[in-house]
């Protein structure tokens, strides 16, 4: 059975990666923030679709710009299903707030929930990660941290994510030694979950989006 931790697998990306993964040799880890109960149960929702596909699976819940939240999250996969064996970092969110507009505080909770929680959860699984050539992480980044235009910069999303990538650049390296692989994969406009903040209709995006459903594997 190979286990695997994915973060922000309640909608989006991250749902459509655990949907993929969702097989009878698998075992998935889905967290989500659960701020609200709409949150909680689009989150069980994807969790009953993966076990319906054959996969051993738990949800877990809790804020990752808390210091602490990653770590318990490796912590509760390990008691779940044992060493961990894959990570996937689908956390994050679009803040469309321009820089004038940002204050200190914005800024760092993007940082936290997209960068900092991402250097938790991986330091905290490494020993699992690298104890043979199959530890795979995927960090999803975004097309904000690539492309500036006059209507569309968002500075504390694009910052965060531009944030980890370097991260993931510096664990591969890292990472080499034991075979092991770290990858961030960088998406642009993609269709989102109907009536999810963010989401783009097709006359925005010029009915260009790519389905959050056809993620590719990231086994």
């Amino acid at each position: 059975m190979r286990v695997s931790i994915i973060t922000g697998g309640a909608a989006g990306i991250g749902a459509a990666v655990a949907r993929r993964l969702a097989a009878s040799d698998q075992c998935l880890m889905l967290h989500g923030q659960g701020a609200d109960a709409a949150g909680l149960e689009r989150l069980k929702a994807v969790g009953a679709e993966c076990r319906r596909a054959g996969a051993r699976v738990e949800c877990s819940t809790g804020d990752l710009a808390s210091a602490g939240t990653a770590a318990e999250l490796v912590g509760a996969t390990r008691a779940a299903f044992g060493a961990v064996d894959a990570i996937v970092h689908a956390a994050g969110f679009a803040d469309r707030r321009g820089f004038l507009q940002l204050s200190r505080a914005d800024l760092e909770r993007s940082f936290a929930v997209m960068a900092a929680s991402f250097h938790e959860l991986v330091s905290s699984a490494l020993s699992d990660l690298t104890r043979d050539a199959g530890g795979r992480v995927v960090a999803i980044s975004s097309f904000v941290a690539h492309r500036f235009t006059p209507t569309s910069t968002y500075p504390a999303s694009a910052a965060a994510k531009a944030a980890l990538e370097a991260l993931v650049k510096c664990l591969a390296i890292e990472l080499a030694k034991s075979g092991a692989t770290a990858n961030a994969v960088v998406p642009g406009f993609t269709r989102k979950d109907a009536g999810r903040f963010g989401a783009l209709d097709a006359q925005a995006n010029g009915g260009q989006g790519q389905s959050a459903r056809a993620t590719s594997r990231a086994r």
